[in-house]
């Protein structure tokens, strides 16, 4: 046992201090690669950051801005329960609340990225984000042509190149950041414009039943909350989920209950009740039959 109370003890997210750790406990192998301080992280390239990212436990959970390109090599990673399929040429936002569960990556890939951290200078004021960074839209990918992936790289490569000098102009950065924002804010439209126009009525209502579940499947396990705030009834919303998905909306509840249970388990020391109380299980041992139930573990054990 440690002996740090869990109250004094913060939760092992992938965030500023896990990045550090990682980048200083390895930086003979990626410091050519990698650049980080207080403010942002940047990886420009390294494979060898994702193998890295790959031996630790995950799921994991982030909560700041990421942006990159992939540009190298591909993937499969499931983002707020949804798998994704990555390859080279596709933008990455990942927002803060992000649940991240690496799947498969193979060897060779390689990223541009940039993580920008809570004493970053965010370009924007409250409210003011491009309308794809407001909160609304946790993550995105989008898969672009070379025309759309350049201006990415050259904003990144600018980056790169602006933190490596002494005493870098943070207002430059600043600028800089704006402009990709802007730049994936663009692309992120045009591409949910596209999907509008040719997704059917069943997609539609299968995402925005993704999207409430993952806002409020801590507070509410059953199909009826989400038939009522999307104004259908339990039987039609349960067949088009059904239907679009090939899983049950209820398996999907499971599947995010379960996720953040894992995670609460995972990287924090909260004893089992707590975690219980807020997934609003009726008591311990309900949460516990319910974990073993989905997982063929109990949560100790899982714990271990």
């Amino acid at each position: 046992m440690q002996n740090e109370s869990f109250m004094d003890k913060q939760p092992k997210l992938f965030d500023v201090s896990r990045i550090r750790h990682i980048f200083l406990e390895n930086n003979a192998q990626i410091r050519e690669n990698v650049f980080f301080n207080n403010e942002l992280a940047m990886i420009h390239g390294n494979h060898q950051v994702f193998q890295l990212i790959m031996q630790q436990v995950p799921p994991f959970v982030i909560n700041d801005h990421r942006m990159g390109i992939i540009t190298r090599g591909e993937g499969e990673v499931n983002f707020n329960l949804v798998d994704c399929h990555l390859k080279a040429g596709t933008l990455i936002y990942l927002g803060p609340g992000t649940i991240i569960n690496p799947i498969r990556i193979s060897d060779d890939l390689e990223i541009q990225g940039i993580g920008l951290f809570a004493d970053f200078p965010m370009p924007f004021a409250a409210g003011q984000f491009p309308p794809a960074f407001n909160g609304q839209v946790r993550d995105f990918q989008l898969p672009v042509p070379e025309k759309d992936q350049q201006p990415a790289r050259q904003i990144l490569d600018t980056l790169w190149n602006l933190v490596h000098q002494k005493d870098y102009h943070r207002p430059t950065a600043t600028a800089l950041v704006a402009a990709l924002m802007h730049h994936y804010d663009r692309l992120f439209h045009q591409q949910a414009d596209h999907l509008s126009a040719t997704r059917s009525r069943e997609q539609t209502i299968f995402d925005r039943f993704i999207s409430l579940v993952n806002e409020h499947c801590r507070e509410q396990h059953q199909i009826a909350y989400y038939a009522n705030r999307m104004c259908l009834t339990q039987r039609y919303l349960g067949t088009v989920v059904r239907q679009t998905s090939g899983i049950t909306a209820k398996e999907w509840i499971d599947r995010a209950l379960i996720t953040y249970a894992k995670e609460q388990l995972l990287h924090t020391d909260k004893p089992v009740a707590l975690i219980a109380e807020e997934l609003h299980f009726a008591n311990p041992s309900f949460f516990s039959k319910y974990f073993k139930r989905l997982t063929g573990t109990t949560p100790q054990a899982g714990r271990r």
